[in-house]
């Protein structure tokens, strides 16, 4: 077995995790027994042992016609256990190993979408739809999250642009709000209150038509895994992970910015744009250092993710200091 002793310099646990659900986690796994630490530093240095309810991924159907993406990275791959078993999904609990425990309970089909708000055909968007759709992209994106550790996981989806075109959005529609089912039989997560559920994102309009921004429903080139977000999840990788909503069930065009669940929760820690920014540190800890998933050590935060050519002039003349 290998350890890790923990330096002066690394993150202590409370520093890693929104503050109300560093305590609500520590009440629920109080008695529970279970090496919290020990879970983490096998993640980390990429062990493959997994949580309950993981699948090889031969479980998972492949997914028809993917084509490659000319967005992709070139940068090597987390493999699919790490993918798959280090999630945050708090509507499936507030641990990383919670999702791979329990989302293979959530029926994932049939499952639609309900699109509306200002456009002049709303309607629905079916699941299988979008993966039988021949837009299917292998897009290799870099995923960073609040907490300082990072992936590179390879989705499938289709950039959200086509599909919101379908819906003829009007002249009126200035932001794209999205929400989370809400199943507390389904999810477990969610018979607590570390959340004001259903779970809720959004995007100003040009952001959500941006070629990066799709609609995942697959990786590695097979149908979603449920903890990493099935059916149907959004990936926005120039943004931080929580603004990736996950199992998405409707999409609406709004007036007015939307409310978003962890601006809702915690205003002062989680701005509406969210954007990578290594400049701009979350008020308990710094973001300008990474840890990628299976790897030692720390690396720099890119700007943007390492997505600034692509997306730098949407936020021309404001202040990202405030505007976070």
């Amino acid at each position: 077995m290998l350890f890790r002793f923990r330096s002066s310099t690394d993150p202590r646990p409370s520093e890693i995790t929104p503050e109300a659900v560093y305590l609500n986690r520590r009440r629920l796994m109080q008695g529970a027994g279970v090496a919290a630490l020990s879970g983490l530093a096998g993640s980390m240095l990429g062990l493959t042992a997994r949580s309950a309810g993981a699948a090889e991924m031969e479980d998972f159907r492949q997914l028809p016609d993917v084509a490659p993406s000319r967005f992709s990275t070139d940068e090597d791959l987390n493999a699919f256990d790490q993918i798959t078993t280090y999630n945050n999904f708090y509507e499936f609990g507030t641990s990383k190993e919670d999702p791979a425990r329990y989302a293979p309970d959530l029926k994932t089909s049939p499952w639609d979408i309900r699109v509306d708000g200002e456009c002049a055909k709303p309607g629905v968007l079916g699941a299988e739809e979008l993966m039988a759709s021949h837009q299917l992209e292998e897009r290799i994106y870099r995923l960073r999250c609040v907490e300082a550790w990072s992936m590179v996981i390879p989705w499938v989806g289709i950039p959200l642009a086509k599909v919101l075109a379908r819906f003829e959005p009007t002249g009126n529609a200035k932001y794209v709000a999205f929400e989370t089912l809400e199943d507390p039989t389904q999810m477990p997560g969610q018979r607590s209150r570390v959340l004001d559920w259903p779970y809720r994102e959004g995007l100003r309009m040009d952001e959500a038509m941006n070629p990066l921004t799709i609609l995942g429903v697959g990786l590695y080139g097979r149908v979603m895994p449920k903890q990493n977000g099935a059916p149907v999840r959004l990936v926005v990788p120039w943004k931080y992970g929580f603004k990736s909503i996950k199992s998405i069930v409707r999409i609406s065009f709004t007036v007015t910015e939307p409310a978003t669940s962890w601006n809702m929760s915690q205003p002062y820690e989680y701005g509406f744009y969210a954007n990578v920014n290594p400049e701009v540190s979350h008020p308990r800890w710094s973001q300008a250092r990474e840890r990628r998933i299976g790897e030692w050590g720390r690396r720099p935060t890119l700007m943007f993710n390492g997505y600034g050519e692509q997306v730098a002039s949407l936020y021309a003349g404001m202040d990202l200091s405030k505007q976070f």
